[in-house]
């Protein structure tokens, strides 16, 4: 499987690189096949494919599920431990293990304790080649405790003063999010003086009157069993300096002792307390830093780093900049932050020193190795961390020094080395990377396979190239050990080398610059010691397509044709399209443009056909395109009249300035024999846009002046252009400038929306408005927004710059007005409309129940489901997907490749279809809910089955071993039988040397049958059979297929031994020899020839020798004889003696193809009857050739000739 590692330091490194470069080949061809049936055959240990989390917080109410898949081949077995100990699953009735799965169920919703079932749990998956192990689960019921009961006195405290509320959540699993409302449910408002900490307190700066209320309420909301706890209501009552004063003078009237005035404070820091804390977070966690300061005026917190800048991009801040945020931290951001707390009095400060520690993490993980008996190889484990993780390995879940003793296995620290290893070196090892933050666990095998090769390419695969192009030619292969590769071309060609050709490492073969002579066959070899296979596949190289004769440039006059040519040359055997474009477009939908072969005509050519017209011209496997311009010009009807674009208007003059309206007045240019149609006004935004022009209106070309509209707070300039026939002119000169006043807006962005993009935010976007709608200097925009049908006043910020506002801390998924002011330094815009807009959605909660399955028919099922509370979807209800899959065929018993099906129903719908089925199949289904953030959880999985249905046609049809009564029938069964084949029926019936159809006979054959004799049948005579397999459900497709028996044994020429036995096996028919009807054809001829004789002689006339006489009346049974060979001189019947043309042969099912019959006496007339009539003439004369059937798929051919017939025996 890779290159032998030399036992020497200097080649270990050369070793692991042939070991990278191998495991990117083998490794994931195993994970991701190229070919499924391969990973079928080859033996693997198991690999851990999906497990529960490490710390699995479950809810209470609901069963557990601990997840533990695993692939290998055989598929592997699984056990489990719990607490370090074994899980015995069958002494606990509610505990149970999906089938073909490790998987965990303990059903609680029956009758049991979650409580009970805590504990570390560690998955074990099995099989011949080894052992994977899982991670340990710690399986722990989430808490949500109630608040314990406490007395809360009122908090009276004095304007200006400090205040802080404490929560104080009861501890819950996991941690709940604090909050804090009042008693209509409402969120109390946070600013910089009132603000919420880390630790769930609300913290006031200072406090003001208006903080004085009786319903402060802090709530606890635990995610994970959806339930939220509420602390008693706290009660804040604040003494303003006023009413305290005129309290003591009323009770202390005879004394001057008064209560002091409010008094502004310097900053001091609530939380942390302190000048210096520690704060110690772990690598890729996100590290929260808090500081919150008491003071009058309220202090500006403000951070940084000492001794080093904040890191950009991860660095946010919270909470009115009360909290630092940095994420994804790293070893590097350890170190002091200072938070300075600062108002008009002074400034307060703490330093809060960061370390930055490090659960274990990868920097090599192990990873699966294949090796070939006798190979070297090593599997290495670094991790690293803070601090330094400790490394351990286990062979198959055992601790590796306990483990059996393995001779090729050495462990030196975060390395095993494996040398010559043996087939049961294979194994699964395990490497535990920990320390005090965290482990790591990671399964890699040693898999060790002797295999020979493979050779994946599909054979005589056919590619295709341009000439002076690369050429690359596949030849996937798998063996071990690794097979060597080699390269030939032509079935006896040698071996390819040098430097035309590049060999890849995959097996490809390149050839970058591929020319004619490159094509031919190519053989891939592929050899280890194990064995040789190869493979060829087939190189055509084409010529290139070009164009020579490319359109060229044109000038035409209006009105005329004009005509672009496009003459190509390409490979004969590839099929160009060619298409022309107009300026890189489609040619535009008008009849005028005329498409040929090889040319574009375009007919009345107007102004609009100015531009480039592109040839393109395109193959399978090339492209090609040129390209010409055409330039229309102006046909004058006499020479002196030159027609043209007209001149730039000029003078341009504005008069009648309002604020919000000008008059624009100009002189129009030379209109060049072509009346002026219209004018078209642009303006430019000189403060905006400067550069830029746009439309502003057009009048008609009677028109000289024309009264603009303007907006606010635009510097104006103004251009006009001419419009003929012809074209529009150039711009004129621009007009002098003018400022318009600054107003407020006129309008307010559109496009409003609110979708949040996470389940506790509201993303709320608009489009801004453009410079000149801003109507005045400082544009900036109110976004506003309050929770829908509930009590609450509008939240409102000021932005500017921006067209997004990302609203934090919503709860998920519920309905806000929203709407966006426009305003600038004069004013707001009018009040804008509100739009709905709902913030972010969460994955659906629950699954669809009472999943039913009622099957319609064999290859047709209705589902049906109740549809989950509207509530749990937790999002815009987009519909309900269905997941199905085939598990197994229930008549071949065997599992395959699961595939799943999704049908997705749209909205509320409470069933669907499920078209396409197979018969007599099992499947399992699933629905899940889908709103916009994606799909809930899986419903239970359903099982239903599939009636039978009807077979498919058997597989083939063949007729072998033709005898004078009898035909051999071979069949293979129905690829998909569709049920449990009960029959198979047989029909067949001659067919006459006229086509027509006899008697049709059926047989009935066993299931169990694959082949059959039939006797009994007509000797040289052409049978049609029909056949088809049947189910209880009824018969499926037939196959049909055409066969002839022998002809009369009398007519083949046979060995000496035991000649005559067979010539008197059947009385013979004279008349169907080939030997008589030549005989025949003699004596006819003598007779004719003697005739003409005779004839010739009477027309002399006289009287004529007696020596002549007798030689015209010579013996006959002399004459024709030849002294060489004792044959016919004038008749010879070796045409039915000879061999068959090339090509021709009988093929060895002794029927013959209709191509190689064409010489045949069938095709004049002869059949299975006599040839002769009553007087011994021959009937057909060869007048004419019989109707020729037509051809049929892969069936029989027509009967074979007798001389054909005679030659297949001889």
């Amino acid at each position: 499987m890779q290159p032998k590692v030399m036992m020497k330091k200097k080649n270990i490194s050369a070793s692991k690189a042939s070991l990278i470069l191998f495991l990117c080949q083998i490794v994931s061809a195993l994970d991701v096949p190229l070919d499924s049936k391969l990973l079928e055959e080859l033996l693997q240990p198991p690999t851990i494919t999906q497990q529960s989390p490490k710390d699995y917080i479950v809810d209470p109410r609901e069963n557990i599920v601990i997840q533990c898949e695993a692939k290998g081949k055989p598929p592997p077995s699984f056990s489990w431990t719990r607490n370090g100990t074994h899980f015995d699953i069958d002494k606990d009735a509610l505990v149970t293990m999906k089938p073909n799965s490790g998987t965990l169920v303990i059903n609680i919703m029956n009758g049991g304790k979650a409580e009970a079932y805590e504990g570390v749990y560690q998955c074990t998956a099995r099989n011949e080649r080894g052992a994977a192990i899982s991670n340990n689960i710690v399986i722990r019921p989430s808490r949500s405790p109630l608040w314990t009961k406490e007395k809360l006195e009122p908090n009276q405290v004095r304007e200006g003063d400090s205040l802080v509320l404490h929560c104080r959540p009861p501890v819950g699993l996991p941690p709940p999010i604090i909050f804090w409302m009042d008693n209509a449910f409402q969120r109390l408002p946070q600013s910089e003086r009132v603000s919420q900490g880390l630790n769930g307190d609300l913290y006031f700066s200072n406090v003001q009157p208006e903080d004085t209320r009786e319903d402060y309420i802090c709530y606890a909301r635990f995610n994970h069993t959806q339930t939220i706890q509420q602390k008693q209501p706290i009660s804040v009552k604040v003494f303003s300096m006023d009413s305290l004063n005129d309290t003591i003078a009323a009770n202390l009237s005879d004394t001057d002792i008064y209560a002091k005035p409010v008094t502004e404070r310097q900053p001091v820091l609530l939380t942390p307390t302190g000048s210096t804390s520690t704060k110690v977070e772990l690598r890729g966690n996100v590290l929260l830093l808090e500081c919150i300061a008491a003071g009058l005026p309220t202090p500006v917190i403000r951070w940084i780093k000492e001794g080093g800048e904040l890191p950009a991009n991860r660095t946010f801040f919270e909470n009115f900049k009360k909290t630092l945020k940095i994420i994804d931290v790293s070893e590097a951001d350890s170190g002091n932050y200072k938070c300075i707390a600062r108002n008009t009095l002074g400034s307060a400060h703490h330093v809060i020193s960061v370390t930055v520690k490090a659960a274990p993490y990868w920097i090599t993980a192990p990873r699966n190795l294949v090796l070939s008996p006798g190979e070297d190889g090593m599997l290495i484990c670094r991790a690293n961390g803070n601090p330094k993780p400790d490394i351990s390995w286990l062979a198959n879940g055992v601790p590796i020094a306990i483990a059996p003793e393995d001779p090729s296995r050495k462990v030196d620290g975060d390395t095993i080395i494996f040398s010559h290893v043996q087939e049961r070196s294979s194994a699964v090892y395990q490497c535990n990377a920990s320390n005090e933050y965290g482990y790591l666990l990671a399964n890699a095998f040693v898999n060790v396979l002797a295999e020979p090769p493979r050779i994946l390419t599909p054979a005589n695969k056919l590619y295709q190239v341009i000439a002076d192009s690369p050429a690359l030619l596949d030849c996937a292969y798998f063996g071990s050990p690794k097979p060597e590769i080699e390269w030939f071309k032509g079935v006896k060609g040698s071996i390819l080398r040098g430097n035309e050709y590049v060999f890849h490492d995959n097996g490809t073969l390149e050839i970058p610059v591929a020319q004619k002579d490159s094509t031919g066959t190519y053989t891939c070899v592929a050899r280890n010691e194990l064995g040789k296979i190869q493979n060829e596949v087939q190189l055509e190289v084409k010529d290139p397509t070009m164009i020579i004769k490319q359109p060229e440039y044109k000038v035409i006059q209006r009105y005329g044709q004009v005509s672009f040519e496009c003459i190509i040359k390409h490979d004969s055997t590839l099929l160009p399209t060619v298409i022309w474009l107009k300026d890189n477009d489609e040619l535009p939908d008008d009849e005028r443009f005329l498409v040929g072969k090889d040319n574009l005509t375009i007919m009345n050519v107007t102004d609009k056909d100015d531009g480039t017209y592109t040839c393109i011209v395109n193959t399978t496997l090339d492209s090609v395109s040129a390209s010409a311009v055409l330039t229309v010009v102006a046909a004058p009807p006499t020479p002196a009249i030159i027609y043209a674009r007209p001149n730039p208007p000029f003078d341009l003059e504005l008069t009648g300035q309002l604020e919000r309206s000008v008059e624009l007045s100009w002189v129009p240019g030379d209109e060049n024999n072509s009346p002026i149609t219209n004018f078209v006004i642009e303006f430019e935004d000189g403060l905006h846009e400067p550069g830029v022009w746009h439309y502003q209106t057009e009048v008609p070309g009677t028109q000289t002046t024309v009264q603009l509209k303007l907006s606010p707070y635009v510097s104006y300039s103004f251009r006009v252009i001419a419009v003929n026939e012809i074209g529009r002119s150039q711009p004129s000169e621009p007009s002098e400038q003018y400022l318009t006043k600054s107003a407020n807006p006129d309008e307010n962005p559109s496009n409003v929306q609110g979708i949040g993009s996470e389940p506790d935010n509201l993303v709320i976007t608009w489009e801004s408005l453009r410079g000149f709608q801003s109507n005045g200097p400082g544009l900036q925009y109110k976004v506003s927004w309050r929770q829908k049908d509930v009590d609450d006043e509008w939240t409102s910020v000021i932005v500017a710059n921006v067209s997004k506002y990302i609203v934090s801390g919503t709860p998920t998924f519920v309905p806000y007005e929203i709407k966006v002011q426009a305003l600038n330094d004069l004013g707001y815009a009018p009040e804008p409309l509100e739009v709905i807009g709902h913030s972010g959605e969460d994955l659906p909660m629950v699954a669809p129940g009472n999943v039913q399955v009622h099957v319609i028919n064999s290859t047709l099922a209705k589902v049906h489901w109740d549809p989950v509370p509207l509530k749990t979807v937790r999002g815009h209800l987009q519909g309900y997907k269905v997941y199905y899959w085939k598990v197994q065929s229930l008549s071949r018993r065997s599992r395959r490749h699961v595939e799943k099906k999704i049908l997705t129903f749209r909205g509320n719908k409470t069933f669907g279809m499920l078209p396409g089925l197979e018969p007599y199949s099992s499947y399992k289904l699933n629905v899940r809910v889908v709103n916009g953030k994606g799909e809930g959880p899986a419903s239970p999985d359903k099982v239903f089955k599939t009636p039978e249905g009807v077979p498919s046609s058997p597989s083939f049809l063949k007729i072998t071993n033709p005898t004078l009564d009898s035909l051999t029938l071979e069949w293979g069964s129905p690829t998909h039988p569709n049920g449990v084949l009960t029959s198979y029926i047989l029909k067949f019936q001659p067919i006459n040397n006229t086509h027509e159809l006899g008697p049709l006979v059926e047989i009935r054959i066993p299931a169990n049958e694959s082949s059959l004799i039939l006797k009994n049948l007509n000797y040289s005579t052409r049978y049609k059979f029909y056949f088809n397999a049947q189910t209880s459900v009824g018969s499926g497709s037939q196959i049909t297929e055409e066969a002839v028996t022998i002809m009369d044994e009398a007519g083949i020429l046979r060995p000496a031994v035991g000649a005559g036995k067979a010539m008197a096996s059947r009385q013979v028919d004279i008349a169907t020899q080939g030997w008589f009807i030549g005989l025949m054809c003699a004596v006819a001829l003598l007779i004719l020839i003697l005739l003409i004789v005779c004839f010739i002689r009477r027309n002399k006339g006289g009287k004529y020798p007696v020596k002549e006489k007798e030689d015209a009346h010579a013996d006959p049974e002399i004459q024709p004889m030849k002294e060489d060979d004792g044959t016919f001189g004038e008749y010879s019947d070796a045409e039915d003696h000879k061999p068959l043309k090339k090509g021709s042969r009988t093929p060895s099912d002794r029927t013959v193809k209709k191509e190689d019959s064409d010489d045949s006496l069938v095709d004049y007339g002869e059949g299975v009857n006599g040839q002769f009539n009553e007087d011994g003439s021959f009937i057909g004369q060869y007048s004419g050739k019989k109707e020729k059937e037509p051809a049929e798929g892969n069936e029989s051919s027509e009967a074979p000739s007798p001389v054909n017939a005679m030659n297949s025996f001889v």
